[in-house]
């Protein structure tokens, strides 16, 4: 899969760069593009005609409403549009300038007779922009939040999960995991360009939204209400990103960024092996298990003293630590857009490849954990490589469009912990060491076709789309030395026995998707009204392969040798030494059944259809309506068949969303929705895998039930004018066997268990302010100010399980993830006719629960922080350059993770709250030029 991602994107490049110069537009002229929907539902108009009045020029929109007017010399022009059905639009002070585009999205207004028709409506080119904008805000049939491609590139956010924290109700679990409305991430689902993205963890239910840069993106946008046309699987939201295909103009940009943080950069940072390819975002294969390794059955059977040799030295032996300084971050991007106008046919051609590349490497001095027997400072060196590829293609001929789009992300992750501190438990003070690289990729290719049938704008989409997922950790090593508290003897390397606590894991998911949809969409009479019916099938299918090993090297005690302690006593470099095991002094093992019972093989086909009816009722009333039915199979067996999961059954999700315009600037918005959410894979295989990290066992529990859940939501919201909104909503979810994390409390060491919770009950409210700042004043200071806030506050209570066996901490508590608060807000300034920018943005996220607790390990809290972002923007070499300076997190606040014993509701640091993990970040200072040719 890596070779064909890599040749597929040098191919793509070499056609475009060799096709840029036969794809310009000639010199000297500019053209005219833009979409034409209805003002009152949105709906793009198919086949409607659009002239420019005084020239012999004109176009008619494709199946995607869009229109493309080529070769018209530089001038200030009238632009009439004509549509049956709709009163006609003649929109003047339309600017055209010489070797560019001009966009000017039209919205239409339907006529009430045949001679209403006639009507010709007047607007200026601003005003139709703005009322375009203010249609599409209005016009959701959902209760729906995004962000756009021009606020993701005024914003200081590298990869998606930063922009998505920008999104209302949105929060970010982990730096990389969407949490809406308070709902922890397995809740949400994710779609890129119309195909469901696949969990990308080994160990949860997410989606790491990191693994898409910024620059890539089109728009997001955020449902929090279902209609029959989405997926049912989600209940936050439904994440929907949009890459783009066919572009406005030729364009070719390329732009470099460096980055220095805080706490990290030119300090000193430890690592294990690097080698060049690392920088490149691939391992090159030294930290792999060699094809030629023995096998777990081979191993269990054991060897002769010379099989064990040659086996043992199979394994990587670098346990060197390699001391370097941090070096900035950094980051590279390159897109050429490239665009063919057929001016006889109307026919586009158009193309889009864009690379990314992105450095960082992060220290994270004194993590602190402690709790309970522990008492440990970590420090974790994190070096990461990212890189990110995306072609997108696209023809429109007549009414119809094809488009493909390709999309390859990779993130090398090499991570170096060492930790020193003290475990009661045993009385040790402890030396440990840990080097784990984890190397994960996403590959997805969407081949779609939107077709008008007939001459009443009914269309049909077809999709078709395949995705990789693959997640490597390739050798993860741990050892730990220990010697009694207050000893001043030699530590002593645990390499006497082999567990999970200090073994190789060696493990491999590899997902592949595959899904394929067909939508039907038509203009009906109901009601005396326009109304649109839409029907659809789509099917999607994955399949999941995970394999698992755990290996060691076993320190052989002897009595003809007299140095077990000596050898126990070695430096890390030296411990597993080729003097060792060639002299037979280690026995090569492996933890006996792990590789079979928990390695696991799964697949899932999910079929669905759906119905539904988007009616006009009078001049005010808009209901969307209809349901969805789902087929759900899952299959899931351990390589030993230990573990056999089977799951059948069918859904009936309906719901119903209803807009009443209360007057042009205003709605009230009702939503019902039934939705569920489905057990992942991992949650449902036996595979326990130790966490280093929190010093605990993540258990999948093969008993799991799906969770049903009942949404309802009310919203009021007014448009001031285009790009300004203020809004309150209100809402309601009713759970039925929720999924959440529990501490297994019936033993002494940690144990995260998942359990359904056998209901839970959510009320929230929503409040979103944006708008510009001249109600306070009418002078430049104020009207280029733009001022956003959007609040959340959530109140949830779940209830426990009775068949757990032991007894909880909390009777009364939140949902896992669920934060009782969130809180985004913003500034964004203009000046000197927008050469100048400036943003500074605000977030905080509430206490949530991560884990339920019981009595002996209790429940663990996320502490809220405040983050602030600052970023300064300048148009530099005649508007074609921008440099971007961006000061992220300034305030560097704690992150942290604890046990609240006293279950106070707040951190008691030193009395009777213990630390899961505390630590700083840093603040990070950066700088990226972009330059368009």
């Amino acid at each position: 899969m890596k070779k064909l991602a890599t040749t597929l994107f040098k191919l793509t490049l070499g056609i475009l760069l060799t096709a840029s110069f036969s794809l310009t537009y000639a010199q000297g002229t500019g053209k005219l593009t833009g979409k034409i929907t209805d003002a009152k539902s949105g709906e793009v108009l198919i086949g409607a005609s659009v002239l420019v009045q005084g020239l012999s020029k004109g176009a008619a929109t494709n199946v995607n409403g869009e229109y493309n007017i080529t070769a018209l010399p530089a001038g200030t022009y009238e632009v009439l549009v004509r549509y049956v059905g709709y009163q006609n639009k003649l929109i003047s002070d339309v600017q055209v300038k010489g070797d560019a585009a001009t966009s000017l999205n039209i919205t239409l207004t339907e006529a009430n007779t045949q001679q209403l028709q006639a009507v010709t409506v007047r607007a200026t080119f601003r005003q139709e922009s703005a009322s375009s904008l203010y249609a599409q805000q209005k016009n959701n049939s959902r209760i729906t939040d995004g962000i756009s491609a021009e606020a993701i590139r005024r914003s200081p956010d590298r990869n998606t999960a930063d922009v998505l924290k920008r999104v209302s109700g949105v929060t970010v679990a982990d730096g990389r995991y969407v949490v809406v409305r308070g709902l922890s991430d397995r809740y949400n689902n994710a779609q890129l360009d119309g195909a469901n993205l696949p969990s990308t963890e080994p160990n949860k239910k997410a989606f790491s939204f990191d693994i898409v840069p910024s620059n890539l993106v089109d728009n997001i946008v955020i449902s929090k209400t279902a209609t029959p046309d989405l997926p049912g699987d989600f209940t936050g939201g439904n994440v929907q990103i949009t890459t783009k295909d066919i572009p406005d103009k030729n364009f070719i940009t390329f732009g470099i960024g460096a980055g220095y943080n805080t706490a990290t950069t030119f300090k000193d940072f430890k690592s294990g092996t690097r080698n060049a390819t690392d920088y490149l975002g691939f391992d090159n294969g030294k930290k792999q298990l060699p094809s030629n390794f023995p096998s777990s059955t081979r191993i269990s059977e054991g060897f002769t003293a010379e099989q064990n040799i040659i086996a043992a030295n199979r394994l990587p032996k670098n346990f060197n630590i390699y001391n370097n300084s941090a070096l900035p971050n950094q980051n590279y991007q390159f897109t050429i857009g490239r665009v063919k106008d057929f001016e006889k046919s109307n026919n586009r051609l158009g193309a889009i490849v864009s690379l990314t590349y992105r450095n960082t490497q992060n220290y994270y001095k004194d993590l602190t954990r402690d709790y309970f027997d522990f008492n440990y400072n970590d420090q974790v060196y994190r070096f990461a490589t990212n890189i990110g590829g995306l072609a997108n293609f696209a023809y429109t001929f007549g009414k119809n469009k094809i488009t493909l789009k390709n999309t390859y992300n990779r993130l090398y992750e090499d991570q170096f912990l060492q930790r020193t501190g003290t475990n009661a438990g045993p009385g040790n003070e402890q030396s440990f060491f840990a080097f784990d690289l984890l190397q994960k990729s996403l590959f997805k290719s969407t081949l779609e076709g939107t077709h008008s049938v007939g001459t009443n704008s009914a269309k049909f989409t077809w999709l078709l789309s395949y995705s990789n997922v693959f997640n490597d950790q390739p050798d993860q090593r741990k050892v730990n030395y220990a010697r009694n508290i207050g000893s001043n003897d030699p530590f002593q390397a645990n390499v006497t026995t082999l567990g999970k606590e200090n073994s190789r894991l060696f493990s491999d998911l590899n997902e592949n998707g595959y899904t394929g949809s067909l939508n039907y969409t038509s203009p009906v009479k109901m009601f005396s009204n326009t109304a649109t019916f839409k029907a659809g099938l789509n099917s999607y299918y994955r399949k999941r392969d995970f394999n698992v090993r755990y290996i060691g090297l076993v320190l052989i005690n002897n009595p003809n040798f007299d140095d077990y302690t000596q050898i126990r006593a070695r430096s890390l470099n030296s411990l597993f030494g080729s003097d060792l095991i060639n002299t037979n002094r280690y026995k090569l093992d492996e933890l006996p059944g792990a590789a079979i019972s928990e390695s696991y093989s799964a697949n899932s086909l999910t079929n669905a259809g759906y119905l539904m009816l988007d009616n006009k009722i009078g001049k005010n009333l808009r209901v969307v309506w209809g349901a969805r039915v789902e087929q759900f199979n899952l299959d899931l067996t351990s390589t030993d068949r230990s573990t056999i999961v089977d799951q059948n059954y069918v859904d009936v999700l309906p719901s119903v969303n209803l807009t009443y315009s209360l007057t042009p600037k205003a709605n009230l918005r009702f939503s019902y929705a039934r939705t569920l959410a489905r057990p992942e894979f991992r949650e449902l295989s036996n595979f326990g895998y130790f966490d280093y990290e929190q010093i605990a066992t993540l258990q999948g529990n093969p008993d799991l039930k799906k969770t049903q859940v009942d949404n309802v939501d009310l919203r009021y919201e007014f448009y001031p004018s285009a790009g300004q909104i203020i809004s309150v909503s209100a809402f309601y979810k009713r759970f039925k066997n929720a999924i959440e994390t529990y501490n297994f409390d019936l033993g002494s060491n940690r144990l995260i268990i998942y359990q359904n919770s056998p209901k839970a009950n959510i009320f929230g409210a929503e409040f979103e302010f944006r708008k510009t700042l001249d109600f306070i004043s009418t002078g430049n200071l104020f009207k280029n100010t733009t001022a956003y806030t959007n609040v959340t506050l959530i109140k949830s209570k779940a209830t426990n399980p009775t068949d757990l066996g032991f007894n909880l901490n909390y009777t009364d508590r939140p949902l896992v993830g669920q934060a009782p608060y969130v809180i985004n807000a913003g500034l964004t300034r203009t000046f000197m006719d927008n050469k100048y920018t400036f943003n500074a943005l605000y977030n905080v996220v509430g206490r949530r629960l991560n884990v339920v607790g019981g009595t002996g390990f209790p429940a663990i809290w996320e502490a809220p922080r405040n983050v602030i972002d600052l970023q300064f923007g300048v148009r530099v070499l005649k508007g074609r350059g921008e440099l971007k300076l961006n000061a992220a997190d300034v305030l560097n606040q704690r992150a942290l993770m604890y046990f609240d014993v006293n279950e106070n509701k707040k951190y008691d640091a030193g009395e009777q709250d213990q630390t899961l993990s505390r630590y700083r970040a840093g603040s990070t200072y950066s700088f990226v030029f972009t330059y368009n040719l």
